[in-house]
């Protein structure tokens, strides 16, 4: 928790080199409640930038393997749960549809979603170190972004780092 998985995850996403690589782009936040026919639904909303009255999977996948076909797409599928195989097979159908290129990033704090749905080597973020997590605080909370001229704050920040226990999230609040 609070590792960053989801800020990286849109780093990647609102690059400016990623926007000009790509032909789609969409976010998706999945969470613990997965359904294949609401996410689906949500991806192609999230393709086309509009809200879409289907509910039956078949006609939603159709949809979204004509909007994705012939095209590089990213998706983003963030906070996903589910490790159940036969789900993901279901939602990952009409992504074959993409061309060479189209790429999925998919954050989780579960390894065996990450396994489940792995094509590629997952990538586990860690703590930062006490270093790392000085050099972060200071860039949030000192104009220059490091304790240059604020020697006294330094062992201030060390108690900081100390109790946010290498989190970025808690050190960036």
């Amino acid at each position: 928790i609070g590792v960053g998985k989801t800020t990286l995850a849109q780093l990647v996403y609102n690059d400016n080199s990623i926007r000009d690589y790509f032909d789609l782009k969409a976010w998706v936040c999945v969470s613990n409640e997965f359904d294949v026919i609401k996410t689906t639904k949500t991806i192609l909303e999230s393709v086309t930038s509009q809200s879409c009255n289907k509910n039956d999977l078949n006609s939603l996948q159709v949809e979204l393997k004509e909007n994705l076909s012939g095209k590089k797409f990213l998706l983003v599928l963030d906070d996903v749960w589910n490790e159940n195989y036969d789900d993901w097979t279901k939602l990952r159908s009409p992504f074959d549809a993409g061309i060479t290129g189209s790429k999925i990033i998919v954050t989780t704090r579960n390894s065996n979603v990450s396994s489940i749905m792995r094509t590629v080597a997952d990538h586990s973020l860690q703590i930062l170190s006490d270093n790392d997590s000085l050099c972060m605080l200071a860039h949030h909370a000192l104009e220059r972004g490091d304790f240059t001229g604020h020697l006294d704050l330094k062992e201030i920040g060390m108690e900081i780092v100390k109790k946010c226990g290498g989190l970025p999230m808690a050190l960036s609040t």
